[in-house]
């Protein structure tokens, strides 16, 4: 016990000690306002969705169950996606008297209290009482009750087990949507499969025991991986593989930009890290499908949104992280005879190709028509003009260093997309919305399209002045960036 007090101690020490502790402290806070939200949001869902199910003449407790399937699956998605696993320096615990059980425990109960397993309880548990008000058996409730959390959990150690498989988010969102899209076209009904097992474990009580049982065993599975690889010449080893050159040398003629951006392409193939950022950039070319059908809800004036995200999903993911992705050799780089401006260049020259990439390949919207495509060109010049340069300038206050091998050691994964980049993601687009609100208000869509795209051009055309104050800041924050990026976590 006195060693999992050290622990909660050290944790807290390293939060609090930490350069980027202000930052941290104002995205957490964020973040507890937006799961306060989300609570109230599954609370008021675990109390109204069975009176408003009972009066459409529905079941309510068939129809949770028809859909369970589809609740775990997204819940496992948001988990592979934004749930980060518990990080600890773990070397210096291993030559102290220290048992590896007590580590890995310390490591995976951390997870049991996570957000992602916590909010269930804000739907299951009034849901569960409402059962109760209604007079359905109380031994049926808690076996189902019990069964969930149960199911719940076993989500928080399916992630935690495969936390260094990046491409899982992509196969399961693959299974999901085409799931979804079979049931929805007849062809396929997963629900026909997976409702009555849902319905059993109300029905039958001691079901419950199936998926508890599981649970145990995978507690017991991926306790006995981590602790296999808490050993310094094993799974917390640093792996070496072959290297291999490439001189890219095409890029010379452009001198010192050049230089600048050989590295970044060489960051970006040769690192798991960065290659899974520009992963899930590709994911965002598909954001547009929301808000572009034709039987879409959404409020026209939001297209402009997904117009930013579809354009601009490198710029977001890989651009937000300047200059975290150089954190490892940014203090030598900085005592070489380096120009800030030829380095803020190379990386607005980065997101603005990918940006254009981007915008190449959602060509395929034109097939919902030009108007579409015309958002998209307004939002990828926005994105060049204004929101290139916001990353860069956001980059200079950001002093979270970015460890490219991090994901291939014990407890070692930092997600490369998560929550807290959306957050700092949304106050650039807000703009852009309010500018093509105004000029469709005024004149209609195509006057909201020109106000947004001329705020994007205004941006380009007076990129050296903007460069100019970008480096300015870089220059004042330099020292505080460089001790931010010494610092082990």
């Amino acid at each position: 016990m006195k060693f999992i007090l050290h622990f909660l101690s050290l944790e807290w020490k390293s939060f609090s000690r930490s350069a980027s502790f202000g930052s941290n402290l104002a995205i957490k806070i964020l973040l507890a306002i937006l799961a306060l939200l989300y609570s109230f949001a599954l609370l008021s869902m675990g109390i109204g969705l069975y009176y408003g199910l009972k009066e459409n003449h529905l079941d309510p407790l068939v129809q949770i169950n028809t859909f369970l399937i589809y609740y775990f699956l997204f819940d496992l998605g948001m988990r592979f996606l934004w749930q980060k696993i518990p990080v600890m320096n773990i070397r210096p615990m291993l030559i102290l008297p220290i048992k590896k059980s007590t580590i890995v425990h310390f490591s995976l109960g951390k997870t049991a209290l996570s957000f992602f397993n916590l909010m269930h309880v804000f739907f299951f548990l009034p849901f569960s009482v409402v059962l109760f008000i209604e007079n359905h058996p109380i031994e049926s409730i808690l076996s189902w009750h019990l069964a969930m959390f149960s199911l719940v959990y076993i989500n928080n150690f399916i992630n935690v087990l495969f936390s260094n498989k990046d491409n899982l988010f992509g196969i399961l969102l693959v299974v999901i949507v085409v799931l979804g899209g079979l049931q929805h076209y007849g062809y396929f009904n997963i629900t026909d499969y997976s409702a009555p097992f849902f319905e059993s474990l109300f029905h039958i009580p001691g079901l419950f025991l199936v998926p508890l049982l599981l649970l145990i065993g995978l507690y017991k599975i991926t306790y006995d991986f981590f602790k296999n690889q808490l050993y310094l010449d094993a799974g917390l080893a640093t792996k070496s593989t072959v290297a291999k050159t490439e001189n890219f040398t095409w890029l010379n003629q452009l001198g010192t930009l050049g230089t600048f951006l050989k590295n970044d392409i060489k960051l970006i193939k040769r690192n798991k890290r960065s290659k899974t950022t520009v992963g899930m950039s590709i994911l965002f070319l598909f954001y547009g499908l929301i808000f572009f059908r034709e039987n879409s809800h959404q409020p026209q004036v939001m297209q402009i949104f997904a117009g930013i995200f579809v354009s601009g999903g490198f710029l977001f993911t890989f651009g937000q992280f300047v200059p975290s992705w150089d954190s490892q050799y940014y203090p030598l780089m900085m005592t070489q005879n380096i120009s800030y401006k030829n380095y803020l260049t190379s990386k607005w020259w980065l997101v603005v190709i990918g940006t254009v990439i981007s915008t190449f390949l959602c060509s395929f919207y034109i097939y919902l028509g030009w108007q579409v495509y015309l958002t998209i060109l307004a939002g990828a010049i926005y994105n060049i003009g204004i929101n290139s340069h916001l990353v860069l300038y956001a980059g200079a206050y950001t002093k979270t260093p970015i460890d490219l091998t991090s994901s291939k050691g014990a407890f070692g994964d930092k997600k490369a997309f998560n929550l807290q980049t959306t957050l700092i993601s949304l106050p650039k687009v807000l703009l852009p919305v309010l500018l093509y609100a105004l000029g469709k208000n005024m004149e209609g869509p195509n006057t909201g399209l020109a106000l947004v795209a001329g705020a994007g051009l205004i941006g380009f055309a007076l990129r050296d002045r903007v460069f100019s104050q970008i480096e300015k800041v870089y220059k004042i924050e330099k020292y505080k960036t460089i001790q931010a990026y010494k610092q082990n976590n």
